[in-house]
């Protein structure tokens, strides 16, 4: 009985330290960090504050072997350069969605290209006589400036003074003339943008109508 007694008593210890071993944690568990501090190469078991955000290497205690790499933390530039990146890959994607959606709606609003250089045709017409408009505008500014100049150049060839009058009105015309030219400039551009734009619709508007994924039945 008492050997039945001691033998009941050795498995319940026995029981019971098996139960503590469990609850720590294995050798396995444990790691050893390795670290750059400047030059210098640290090793230890436990990662001071100080290197959480560094470089390191992370070794099984048990068999020596490298189990993990951490990369450093980025600094707050990279991170602001990276927000900056990936907003600005977010956008990209919106307007290519956003050109996409433009490209659709050109197959389903044009069913031929006479449709659509007609659309083209208005915007172009409208352009032409903007530019016809600024013409006549330069012409009569110049037309007019050059009037006034040649009545300043007969008052200096007469040896009399130019008055105030005289000259505020050339400074004016001249004023004018600069600022009609600039917007004809601006008109020409438009122009040439808005051809450039009518070839580059008719090319895609072609490449769409030719793709399986538009054509349709």
């Amino acid at each position: 009985m008492k050997d039945l007694i001691r033998l009941a008593g050795g498995v319940l210890l026995a029981m019971a330290v098996t139960s503590v071993a469990a609850q720590r944690p294995a050798a396995a568990d444990r790691k050893v960090y390795c670290w750059n501090e400047g030059s210098r190469r640290v090793c230890g078991d436990a990662l001071p504050a100080s290197a959480v955000d560094a470089e390191r290497t992370e070794i099984s205690a048990r068999s020596g072997l490298t189990t993990a790499h951490v990369d450093r933390a980025p600094t707050a530039e990279e991170r602001s350069a990276a927000d900056t990146a990936a907003r600005q890959a977010r956008l990209d994607a919106e307007s290519d969605a956003a050109a996409r959606r433009r490209e659709l709606a050109m197959i389903e609003s044009y069913a031929t290209e006479d449709d659509l250089r007609r659309a083209y045709g208005e915007r172009i017409v409208l352009v032409e006589e903007a530019i016809k408009t600024s013409r006549m505008g330069v012409a009569n500014l110049r037309t007019s400036l050059l009037s006034q100049l040649r009545q300043a150049g007969e008052l200096e060839l007469q040896a009399q003074t130019i008055n105030k009058p005289l000259r505020d009105r050339i400074r004016s015309q001249r004023a004018d003339l600069m600022r009609q030219l600039v917007v004809l400039d601006q008109q020409l551009g438009d122009q040439a943008a808005l051809d450039g734009d009518l070839q580059a619709a008719l090319t895609r508007y072609r490449e769409l109508k030719q793709s399986p994924a538009t054509t349709r039945d």
